[in-house]
């Protein structure tokens, strides 16, 4: 009898650490690309630190299931399990996020998206500092060149989000830019996730 107990319990050891392994490794995988702490340096590349854990868990099944397009995402996500996905996306919601914004801060241009962010209301779901909150991803310190191709793709319906669809419809590409240039150099406060 108790060796079948230390049987059972050896199985369940190594069914933890063969998972804990998958996962330290699959987040390594992720920062080739997301950078190696989720800040991303990769131009059109998202950062995923400091995104709340709901967001990330839905995205990352989105892409397991084939759901939110990605010729990159769909292959990385296909077989992982839900507990995996739940402990990469604990592990990039915990990361610091820092703004990886390069260039100056076009003073008016800023001025005009913070404008426009407040005109279109994108603290109401995101957070009056855009840390984003469940299923609402961080906006505030994200790459500007992701920001500003999300926004585009989501106004011309290529994203399947009528909400945001909605909001951005009739914002022109110069507003875009100026959204972009604002959320891309502001900071939100880290919060638990």
């Amino acid at each position: 009898m108790r060796s079948r107990q230390r049987g059972r319990w050896a199985l369940l050891l190594i069914a933890l650490f063969h998972g804990v392994c998958f996962s330290q490794e699959k987040i390594r995988t992720c920062g080739a690309c997301h950078g190696p702490d989720g800040n991303s340096t990769t131009p059109g590349i998202p950062s995923i630190a400091g995104q709340p854990k709901l967001f990330m868990e839905n995205q990352l099944v989105l892409f397991r299931e084939g759901i939110r397009k990605s010729p990159v995402m769909v292959p990385q996500m296909q077989g992982v399990s839900d507990q995996e996905i739940i402990q990469m996306a604990e592990h990039f919601s915990r990361a610091p996020a820092r703004s990886v914004a390069s260039g100056a801060t076009d003073k008016k241009l800023a001025a005009q998206g913070r404008a426009l962010a407040g005109k279109l209301r994108c603290g109401e779901c995101h957070l009056r500092d855009f840390g984003g909150q469940k299923q609402m991803p961080r906006l505030a310190g994200q790459r500007e060149d992701y920001l500003e191709a999300e926004m585009r793709a989501y106004r011309a319906n290529q994203r399947p989000d009528t909400t945001m669809a909605g909001v951005l419809y009739g914002v022109t590409d110069e507003e875009i830019k100026a959204l972009a240039h604002f959320l891309a150099r502001t900071e939100s406060k880290p919060r638990r996730r």
